[in-house]
């Protein structure tokens, strides 16, 4: 693999910025473009501020986005970076994206949700690996790992073998 763009989608969240990393890192390796995408609710003027009410708008708010998306540049001076801002359902947004910029690979975070939250809400990570037309990395925040079952052998049964260890 070795990818020409690369896109970050982020919410700005702690759970994003492991992915963060990880895209800046391939795209500085790589010498690959990265794109920044993120996702609102709108771009019209439905969340205006009080301030921005007398502004034009929906232009100061949209300009408040850009600026926000901005300040979550990578801090490395020499990547490429396009921003871009949608207002469409998450996944198809991020599909979008990947397809219309012609990226071939979305570096993205888990929020690592399970169980009921994870039933009703769907997990958009689980959605674009399913349906992207390009490569998907998915990069979770370090954790400790977690403590798996004593692994149960017998002499017959040991287990699993590791070629080269006796």
């Amino acid at each position: 693999m070795h990818p020409k763009k690369i896109l970050h989608p982020t919410d700005y969240s702690e759970h994003s910025r492991p992915a963060m990393r990880e895209a800046a890192e391939l795209a500085h390796q790589y010498g690959a473009g990265l794109v920044l995408l993120h996702v609102v609710h709108t771009l019209g003027p439905e969340d205006l501020t009080y301030g921005e009410v007398s502004a034009p708008q929906p232009e100061s708010y949209r300009q408040r986005l850009w600026e926000e998306l901005h300040r979550n540049r990578p801090t490395d001076p020499d990547l490429r970076v396009e921003y871009v801002l949608s207002e469409e359902d998450v996944v198809t947004s991020i599909l979008r994206t990947a397809i219309d910029l012609e990226c071939d690979l979305i570096v993205l975070s888990t929020h690592g949700t399970t169980g009921w939250t994870r039933w009703f809400s769907g997990s958009v990570a689980e959605e674009v690996v399913r349906r992207a037309a390009c490569t998907v990395l998915v990069a979770k925040p370090t954790s400790e790992a977690e403590e798996l079952p004593e692994m149960k052998t017998t002499q017959l049964h040991p287990g699993r073998i590791i070629e080269g260890e006796s």
